[in-house]
């Protein structure tokens, strides 16, 4: 049975896209993980600090849909950055039922810090691949989620 050819084949005929994703993510964070660490983040962190930065105070829904990160576990992530204060929370003014997300001043100074090394990395990427071809990456990409969307 064990030796059976025919359970040895695959039907696949494409690569395995969702694993080609996950060690690209994975080829890149290797060059950022070590500045997180530095200032004493993790992953998940980092991307609640770059949601933050990019976009101010944000609602805990929103910081939890762009940082992909579901909505028990955020609440344990903020907890522990709020606790860092490198964030602070409140009731949404318009809408007390919701809770708002911000950098605190903290946390504005890393996102400053680590945005200087991360983007001195996507400028070697840019380099060493091509304006054209980091571009179109990010098109494809784009082009992927896209597709993907319900």
């Amino acid at each position: 049975m064990l030796n059976n050819p025919d359970l040895m084949a695959t039907p696949f005929v494409h690569r395995n896209l969702p694993r080609l994703l996950l060690q690209a993510r994975e080829a890149v964070m290797a060059h950022t993980r070590p500045s997180l660490r530095e200032h004493g983040l993790s992953d998940q962190q980092w991307r609640v600090l770059r949601v933050l930065g990019e976009h101010g105070m944000v609602e805990t829904g929103r910081v939890a849909r762009e940082a992909f990160i579901l909505g028990p576990s955020l609440t344990g992530v903020l907890a522990r950055m709020e606790r860092d204060g490198l964030i602070r929370r409140a009731r949404d003014p318009a809408d007390q039922r919701r809770t708002v997300v911000e950098a605190t001043a903290k946390g504005t100074q890393m996102v400053q810090q680590l945005s200087r090394t991360i983007e001195a990395h996507y400028a070697w990427m840019e380099k060493s691949l091509g304006k054209q071809k980091l571009s179109q990456l990010y098109v494809l990409l784009d082009e992927v989620i896209e597709l993907e969307q319900p």
